[in-house]
């Protein structure tokens, strides 16, 4: 599975950046940034893992909830950030773990570069100041590869999630092969992506998904692919 998840890794358009990778334990981030910064990403990474894991210790129930958990305000950001949108979306925090790690490393590394581009297990954060274009990694769909969309430089930092039953480790209720959710908030993207694919046990699934999605305030932008059908909702421009 590893490496079928790390198939996305090649699906972004990244000229003139240096990529490099940092990796903590489960975390496994490949960035793109102007120069190449590893210690720093690696401190962050770090520090962020740290607030997790202390949190976690003293909230057993932080990792395994399914449903959304109270407000904390005495958290540390990322764990406040983790379950407010989790709230909003109404799954557990965890569902929005990557799309977190990738948010605030890439916010701490914006520090130090104009351009940045963070993929976590397919969950991405990126701040451009040129056009992207994203493709979407869909497992065995016939689809996958084949849909493309644009990032406008003017609408980053964004975050752009993606959620599978059939690709990678990550936990669905649902069957699409990709659900690709974009929103300013990677930590919000990620646990939409889920919220969604939960929902999508079938090809006939697709508009009541997308109409649900994009009521999520935050959400911009969706794309379902499930086998040979799609739909999408929103700001997607494809290319």
């Amino acid at each position: 599975m590893i490496y079928e998840e790390r198939i996305y890794r090649s699906l972004i358009n990244k000229a003139n950046l240096v990529s490099y990778n940092a990796k903590i334990a489960e975390s496994d981030l490949l960035i793109s940034s102007d120069t190449n910064l590893t210690d720093e990403a690696l401190k962050s990474l770090a520090k962020h893992r740290y607030s997790l894991e202390t949190y976690i210790k003293n909230h057993p129930e932080f990792p395994s909830s399914l449903l959304p958990l109270p407000e904390d305000d005495f958290a540390p950001p990322i764990v406040r950030d983790m379950l407010l949108k989790s709230k909003i979306c109404g799954v557990g925090p965890m569902a929005s773990v990557a799309g977190a790690i990738s948010e605030f490393v890439g916010n701490d590394l914006l520090k130090n570069t104009e351009n940045i581009i963070i993929e976590n297990g397919g969950d991405i954060f990126l701040k451009s100041k040129k056009e992207l274009i994203i493709s979407v990694y869909a497992g065995e769909s016939s689809l996958s590869y084949k849909v493309n969309f644009i990032v406008k430089p003017e609408k980053t930092p964004l975050g752009i999630c993606t959620s599978s039953a059939t690709v990678g480790p990550s936990l669905s209720f649902g069957k699409a092969d990709a659900v690709c959710v974009i929103s300013p908030s990677a930590t919000l993207a990620d646990a939409a992506a889920s919220a969604i694919g939960n929902r999508v046990k079938s090809k006939n699934n697709i508009k009541n998904s997308l109409d649900f999605g994009i009521k999520i305030p935050g959400v911009t932008g969706i794309i379902i692919i499930i086998g040979n059908d799609m739909g999408a909702i929103g700001e997607v421009q494809f290319a």
